[in-house]
């Protein structure tokens, strides 16, 4: 994210994040610019990776969002993420608030506080309108070629949902394809382009599997919001759950970021984790250079397959690469590089947290 000043008490904020993407005007608020050292404070503390974290529910409203991604080799990323702030905790605790309070909602690979749904549908709304990217042209393409398909995915969620991907029949016009993620059947492509457009919605899980319905009988009536307005707040609330953004200035903090010593405190962190999502950031910010290695070829990482940074107050010290097997309930560790000295109390702590008999290293 940067930040750009086109004249006294003006700029010009141009973003991406997932689906939040475009420029926004606002009033130059006059960030304070911060050194290094206070930036990587203000970060880490952000982000609630000091040890002040306190429940479930309160840290996802703090940082806006988890990212959700099938690879568990360790524990799902969502899980991964609430782990490192909160320590051990009751994982059944997110599928309750997603799925009997309803605090929570899954849309487009993450989960939200549901406060933040009108912004949402704003997005859902931009995804049903939009003709910019070739993203949009192919799904628009994909609706008109398969009409057919998509009002009896629809009947049949109306007449007999929730429904699971398997209990719908392929009824698509194009040929089937395999596909990366959806395979050779096209449900699973219908359902995630009427899931992105805001006209189903995920209600459930079972082992695993995404369970849907129409969206009108799980979503809450809401507001409708702008789409400027909902890229403006969306923008503001991730520099706030940031605590810093680089500019041509330097380190920017938000105005509600607070410094000071982070605790000692050591922990891993998720490859989808917050605080490094943004990898030239992460460089920048740590000096330490970090990538997902999952679809390199093996013979040319660098490091692993799935590694998980070191995270020791306000450094990232190292890298491990963990493996948890579920069936012998053992962590076992494939590899680790750079500051190790504290990985067996890290180590032990996910141990606990998984169930692990031991922690093999």
């Amino acid at each position: 994210m940067d930040f750009r000043v086109l004249g006294p008490g003006r700029g010009r904020l141009t973003f991406a994040s997932g689906d939040v993407e475009g420029v926004v005007h606002v009033a130059v608020r006059g960030d304070r610019v911060v050194e290094p050292d206070e930036a990587r404070r203000i970060a880490v503390r952000a982000q609630l990776l000091d040890g002040s974290a306190t429940g479930v529910l309160d840290t996802v409203r703090h940082l806006g969002r988890l990212q959700l991604d099938p690879i568990a080799t360790v524990a799902p990323p969502q899980q991964l993420v609430l782990w490192s702030r909160l320590g051990s905790y009751d994982p059944s605790e997110l599928d309750r608030l997603l799925w009997e309070t309803r605090e929570l909602f899954e849309w487009n690979a993450y989960i939200w506080p549901i406060e933040e749904l009108p912004l949402v549908r704003a997005l859902m709304r931009r995804r049903r309108l939009s003709t910019r990217y070739a993203r949009d042209r192919w799904t628009r393409d994909f609706l008109d070629e398969n009409r057919a398909f998509r009002r009896y995915v629809l009947r049949e969620l109306d007449r007999n949902g929730p429904l699971l991907s398997r209990q719908l029949e392929d009824r698509a016009a194009t040929p089937s394809r395999d596909h990366r993620w959806y395979g050779s059947r096209r449900v699973g492509l219908m359902l995630m382009v009427l899931h992105q457009r805001g006209q189903i919605a995920v209600v459930g899980r079972r082992g695993g599997e995404r369970v849907w319905d129409l969206a009108e009988r799980w979503y809450p009536e809401t507001e409708t919001v702008p789409m400027r307005t909902a890229e403006g707040q969306l923008a503001e609330r991730r520099f706030r759950a940031q605590g810093i953004r680089r500019s041509a200035a330097g380190w920017e903090a938000h105005p509600e970021a607070r410094d000071g010593v982070v605790p000692d405190r050591v922990t891993l962190l998720s490859p989808f984790d917050p605080l490094i999502h943004d990898r030239d950031r992460t460089e920048a910010l740590f000096d330490f250079r970090y990538r997902l290695e999952m679809y390199v070829p093996k013979a040319k990482r660098e490091y692993g397959y799935y590694v998980l940074p070191i995270l020791a107050g306000d450094r990232l010290v190292g890298r491990v690469e963990p493996r948890f097997d579920k069936k012998s309930k053992t962590l076992e560790v494939l590899g680790a590089w750079g500051d190790t000295s504290r990985l067996d109390e890290a180590l032990h702590e996910l141990a606990r947290f998984l169930g692990a008999d031991q922690a093999q290293g």
